[in-house]
């Protein structure tokens, strides 16, 4: 969750680092922090909120180095205060660290190193990290001076139970970093005469585009000359360097008021670009040559496995509906936080997929493992090039969606529903959809961005729908087949920007349970498309309103509805199925928004959440 920026180089470093975690806050604000290597010492600078209180402090300190480490922090272990707030010193002195993920064994660890005489300042795991590389450092007095940093940070590794992203400064190795990795994402920033390590190349994107993506069990040694990989195994490791692809200016807000809301904006791109080459010439089927799987190999598989969190296991339900609706494919679908647990009967020819926006979600990658150990065919949806489980998956598909900052994933949403939808295309073209279905098929995907481009054209009269209902305390969202995913996703979105309870089901489990609760304080959104259960959905609209329940009613055009039956109506295009769950979600991300925005809410930055949950 967290967010580590270092620097080495010849630039002076506080600047560099506080550009960093300006632009990593999203993975983390509950406190931020900062030290800097200057004349042998440190100077530390720490503070409760968000990184513009820690600015405003630093310019109380001179920070004068060209070395240093920062974060922000996401509270796993200790409150959110200034003492748990990342660095952290070790009690001689001489060390200083950052840290993404949770040190599981770190209660043992503290108990023996407080019986060897540190202290302790914080509530933390961290600080019993730093603590032990000190203590491994000390023993280490015989070693060569050159590699006694190194080597204590190694020896302290191979006794930690856990996931961690760390990076170390040493008062007696000036203008050095130490940086290792298990679980938590951790790159290498190559820059002109200077190097960056960070959590997401985000944080480093405005000084380099040459980037080496540090794989679990490695570390890395760094000056402003040179840097060196090696394994806990001290095996020397050849780096890859790797070119990111997009540019500073896609990061940055523009003009839009938050990530989120230009985001929203952005995803008739995003799905432009999800889609660009990926289509045969014949223009019939979609081409996923990641994949690593003939259609020999397709042709054997009899169920397909999707495992993920959050947002993405909504896309996962949507990949359900579509692959069985068209490829005639059993599909399951799990959490990845559940998978891992339970003892789950894969059958043999089964295609294990994962989705994940960040390719680091722990609780996704952690599936993925545990379905490889098994011997299972792996696939991955992504969105980040050199991620983890892009890189650990047997094949995979890149959404080339650009990077998503906002906390609540909209964009990369929708993307991931085209790429499953693509999915379903090519799976079925392989068994038995005909050729003009799937030259129709992809039309359709081929009209998906301007098919969102109409909806966004009615954001400003979303945006007084949401101002009428704000005030709110409840809301329930229901849709069937491929649109229940989507009344869980328009759930989610609400909860998470605004704070007001939602709830998504099936329209037609309303009267076995969920109907207890309308009222006039519970405004119901619904999805109505048409389509041959519309009066179904249309009767479940009439049990609302015979309970005087208030009712926002998504519908595609040329529907009709009884006089009086809605309360609210937005309409979106008429559209082929395979697209259908990608129009309508647009709708319910512009409610949430207007409706956080409306209640002045943090809608970039909601609170207790992160973008990229790296911790289990």
């Amino acid at each position: 969750m967290c967010g580590i920026v270092g620097y080495v180089g010849k630039q002076k470093a506080s600047a560099i680092l506080l550009e960093g975690l300006k632009r990593l806050e999203y993975r983390g604000y509950d406190s931020a922090g900062l030290a800097v290597e200057h004349d042998h010492a440190f100077e530390v600078v720490k503070k409760v909120g968000r990184v513009n209180n820690l600015v405003a402090e630093t310019a109380h300190h001179r920070l004068a180095g060209t070395t240093g480490i920062s974060h922000t922090r996401w509270a796993t272990h200790g409150g959110v205060t200034d003492a748990n707030a990342h660095p952290h010193v070790s009690s001689d002195g001489k060390f200083a660290l950052v840290h993404n993920g949770v040190i599981e064994n770190y209660s043992g660890m503290k108990k023996f190193l407080l019986g060897q005489g540190y202290k302790f300042l914080s509530e933390t795991d961290t600080e019993a990290l730093v603590n032990l590389i000190a203590y491994h450092y000390k023993k280490e007095v015989d070693r060569p001076d050159s590699s006694r940093f190194l080597e204590s940070v190694r020896k302290t590794l191979r006794h930690v139970e856990g996931t961690y992203g760390i990076v170390v400064l040493c008062t007696e190795h000036p203008n050095e970093l130490v940086a290792a990795r298990k679980g938590s994402p951790l790159i290498l920033g190559i820059g002109d005469g200077e190097f960056l390590l960070a959590s997401d190349v985000s944080a480093i994107i405005s000084r380099t585009q040459n980037v080496v993506y540090l794989k679990d069990g490695e570390i890395v040694d760094v000056t402003p000359k040179n840097f060196t990989i090696t394994t806990l195994d001290q095996a020397d490791v050849a780096p890859v360097i790797d070119r990111v692809t997009w540019t500073l200016e896609d990061a940055e807000m523009g003009t839009f008021a938050h990530f989120m809301e230009k985001e929203i904006f952005e995803q008739p791109l995003a799905l432009e670009n999800g889609m660009r080459g990926r289509f045969s010439e014949d223009q019939s089927t979609a081409n996923f040559g990641g994949l690593n799987l003939t259609p020999a190999d397709f042709r054997l598989i009899d169920r397909i496995y999707f495992c993920a969190c959050g947002t993405a296991w909504h896309a996962c339900l949507v990949a359900e509906h579509l692959i069985e609706r068209f490829a005639r494919v059993p599909v399951e679908v799990d959490y990845a936080s559940e998978f891992r647990y339970r003892n789950v009967p894969l059958r043999p020819n089964s295609l294990f997929f994962v989705i994940s926006q960040s390719g680091e979600t722990i609780d996704t990658l952690a599936a993925l493992r545990e379905a490889k150990r098994k011997g299972h065919v792996t696939a991955a949806i992504c969105n980040v090039v050199g991620s983890t489980i892009a890189r650990e998956s047997d094949g995979g598909i890149y959404q080339h969606a650009g990077p998503e900052i906002g906390v609540a994933s909209t964009k990369a949403f929708t993307s991931q529903i085209l790429i499953a939808s693509m999915f379903a295309l090519y799976v079925a073209r392989m068994r038995d959809m005909s050729f003009s279905d799937g030259v129709q098929y992809v039309q359709a995907l081929k009209q998906a961005p301007d098919l969102v481009r109409k909806v966004l054209e009615q954001a400003p009269h979303i945006k007084e729908i949401a101002k009428r209902y704000a005030h709110h305390h409840d809301f329930l969202f229901l849709g069937r087949l491929s649109l229940f995913p989507i009344a869980l996703e328009g759930a989610l979105k609400l909860k998470e920007i605004s704070y007001i309870h939602a709830e998504g089901y099936p329209a037609a489990e309303m009267k076995h349970g969920p109907i207890a609760l309308i009222s006039e304080n519970c405004p119901t959104v619904f999805f109505a498309p048409k389509g041959e259960i519309f009066q179904k959905v249309v009767s479940s609209i009439q049990e609302i309103k015979a309970r005087r329940g208030k009712t926002i009613v998504i519908t595609t055009e040329g529907s009709e509805f009884p006089a009086g039956l809605t309360d609210e109506i937005i309409t979106i295009p008429d559209c082929h199925e395979a697209v259908l769950p990608i129009v309508a979600a647009v709708p319910v991300q512009l409610l949430s928004y207007y409706i956080a925005v409306e209640l002045g809410r943090d809608v970039d930055k909601p609170r207790n959440l992160a973008k990229s949950v790296t911790v289990e």
